[in-house]
């Protein structure tokens, strides 16, 4: 349930869902704010490292077209996009150098939030049931996928679409979800803009997108509300 309410949270403003479920174990699980935190920071160490690693997977499987798209000046091949991110490489390039060689208070308390990032990765490893830990996570993002390929039996259009369209559509739809909140307004048109380059029809690939947008918007607010509800009742049933 406290896991529920994150999402309902996150919905309304971003990352707030994680203090609210860290605040939660500790009211009503007697655990340290602290240690409830650092399993999530851990779990979304997890969980990124688990999206590089779908992104690389549609970057082998569909090399070709991804290229295209990238190195096309055309309005349908992505504009300028390589030079978009060649600039935020050399950007991310730049500020690692200038992290590591200043000393300003302000810069001192970034390295030590990534050295606290490493740490919890690291930690992963160390923990008493990490191979638990870790079957979970691929598990979980299996299903994530999972869900995105059910998705497309809901239109003839989409039905017949090849596993590298899949995860490339699943992977564009992800970054949306991470840059606003779950998605909101982005989703369906970051979602179709992945899936006409495999020759779905505009509205088709619009109307995917909303319907993978409005489920899991769906899901979170019904059984979100109901654990926000819920949770005060359980305990009190506990005690």
């Amino acid at each position: 349930m406290a896991v529920l309410v994150a999402y309902l949270i996150n919905l309304i403003v971003p990352r707030a869902g994680e203090i609210a479920r860290a605040t939660v174990m500790t009211k009503y699980e007697d655990i340290p704010f602290e240690k409830a935190f650092g399993t999530i920071v851990s779990e979304r160490i997890a969980d990124l490292i688990m999206l590089l690693g779908i992104i690389a997977l549609a970057f082998f499987l569909q090399t070709e077209l991804v290229s295209s798209y990238l190195f096309s000046d055309s309005e349908e091949g992505g504009g300028y996009t390589l030079y978009l991110l060649m600039g935020l490489g050399l950007l991310a390039i730049l500020g690692f150098w200038l992290l590591r060689k200043s000393k300003h208070p302000f810069v001192i308390k970034i390295q030590g939030f990534i050295y606290g990032l490493i740490q919890g990765v690291v930690s992963i490893f160390k923990m008493k049931k990490k191979w638990a830990f870790i079957f979970h996570t691929v598990f979980i993002w299996l299903m994530y996928v999972l869900m995105f390929y059910a998705v497309t039996f809901a239109l003839p259009e989409t039905t017949h679409l090849p596993f590298g369209a899949l995860i490339v559509g699943f992977v564009v739809g992800g970054l949306s979800m991470a840059l606003t909140n779950g998605g909101l307004g982005t989703y369906p048109i970051f979602v179709a803009s992945a899936l006409t380059l495999y020759g779905i029809g505009e509205n088709p690939a619009l109307a995917f997108g909303w319907i993978m947008w409005t489920a899991q918007t769906a899901m979170v607010l019904l059984f979100g509300g109901l654990s926000f509800l819920m949770l005060p009742i359980y305990n009190r049933e506990e005690e």
